[in-house]
């Protein structure tokens, strides 16, 4: 549970660690727009440091349901310079979350040091690559199609089972890319392809994961599926965002992806406490 960054390490068994989400696009389902200029990107960032955030999560290309995909230049044009400035005013590691590998190579050369990939490294075959020669943190994420479709009637026999299945020949994937396993992190991609039934389940159920023995990331912030229980739209997402942050704790979260970093941190710590008490 030792997540190795170059400068730094992370005991992600010593509490639950916070992502926090910086979408520098102009259509993410729910900040697009927000911090797609690169002075409101970099505000952003630091703000969420200040508040509490282990690791920033960079993402320049949208991957709400229905979303086509950004062209590899749009995508550059986007996070580069925003990596670039952060990794210079703080130590706190830098995530590119991105599926394409040359995205990846260059996020990391301009100083990220994690890769977040929703296809589990499945969409570009050199990802695996990437990952394996410059020896970074990745998280590898179940996805069930693509941004484009996964939301188009998606069915499952097992959910907990296909998803794990799912995610165990992923980490195989990525070993065969010479990535060592103690730098992959597991996510079973809340709203990936996802009725809402599925959803409750993998929370209900995250512990199960474990079996892979790798650290668990779970992103729920601001979902569709908390919308649909609690009939809010996007921006009043809060309070069903930290209750479904705190089964997933509870359950066996070591990383959340979070879009509100102060109160997704005092809602983990929190738990967290509760589940120190023997």
């Amino acid at each position: 549970m030792i997540l190795r960054f170059k400068h730094q390490s992370l005991d992600l068994s010593s509490r639950t660690h916070i992502m926090g989400i910086l979408n520098v696009t102009p259509d993410s389902f729910s900040d697009g727009g927000r911090f797609h200029r690169f002075e409101d990107a970099i505000a952003q960032g630091m703000r969420m440091i200040r508040e509490g955030a282990d690791i920033i999560d960079v993402g320049g290309e949208s991957t709400r349901p229905g979303s086509d995909p950004v062209t590899l230049e749009e995508e550059l044009s986007r996070v580069i310079p925003v990596i670039g400035s952060l990794t210079q005013r703080t130590e706190v590691p830098i995530s590119i979350d991105t599926y394409k590998s040359e995205v990846a190579r260059r996020a990391l050369d301009a100083g990220a040091q994690m890769i977040n990939d929703i296809s589990a490294l499945r969409f570009d075959p050199e990802m695996k690559r990437i990952v394996g020669q410059y020896r970074v943190p990745v998280v590898l994420m179940h996805i069930k199609g693509t941004p484009k479709d996964m939301q188009k009637d998606p069915s499952y026999d097992d959910v907990i089972g296909e998803i794990a299945q799912y995610l165990r020949e992923s980490i195989q994937l990525a070993q065969e890319g010479g990535v060592e396993k103690e730098r992959i992190l597991i996510d079973p991609g809340i709203g990936f392809g996802k009725r809402l039934v599925d959803n409750l389940n993998i929370l209900k159920n995250l512990s199960e994961f474990s079996i892979l023995e790798c650290p668990i990331l779970i992103g729920c912030s601001r979902k569709r599926f908390i919308g649909g229980i609690l009939d809010l739209p996007v921006q009043e997402r809060l309070e069903g965002s930290l209750a479904a942050l705190a089964v997933a704790v509870m359950n066996g979260a070591n990383m959340v992806r979070v879009h509100d970093v102060r109160e997704s941190k005092r809602v983990a710590d929190l738990v967290d406490a509760i589940k120190r008490v023997d």
